[in-house]
């Protein structure tokens, strides 16, 4: 299994910024992916930035600009900062990882945090 601890989130004035870090760790055997996801209620959840084992990223069109997706050097913890943050941006961010956690197999298994708030105040 694969555990994944977000940190982070708060609340935040309109054109502030936040930093959220999410590390992984468990079984991994290769990390494909990680990234950062946010839902809000009644809405799908979106994809917000995600950053490939080789450290090419990608984000959303309503973030690009605006936050930068970035990984230590294990690979296993990534960091999102966020700046010029709109009251648009408040919902929960959750973090993901696409993991291999088995040699008998070259399945790859998506893990999900338990989230973190982030707010943002007109």
């Amino acid at each position: 299994q694969v555990q994944l601890v977000e940190s982070g989130g708060g609340l935040v004035q309109a054109g502030g910024s936040l930093r959220l870090n999410c590390t992984a760790s468990g079984s991994i055997i290769r990390m494909l992916s990680m990234g950062w996801y946010r839902q809000t209620p009644g809405k799908q959840r979106e994809l917000v930035a995600e950053i490939a084992s080789s450290g090419s990223t990608d984000y959303a069109d309503s973030v690009q600009g605006r936050c930068s997706i970035s990984q230590d050097k294990t690979g296993n913890t990534i960091y999102l900062q966020m700046n010029s943050l709109k009251p648009e941006d408040t919902a929960v961010y959750l973090c993901n990882a696409v993991v291999r956690t088995s040699y008998s197999t070259t399945y790859y298994s998506h893990y999900w945090g338990q989230g973190a708030q982030v707010t943002v105040s007109s």
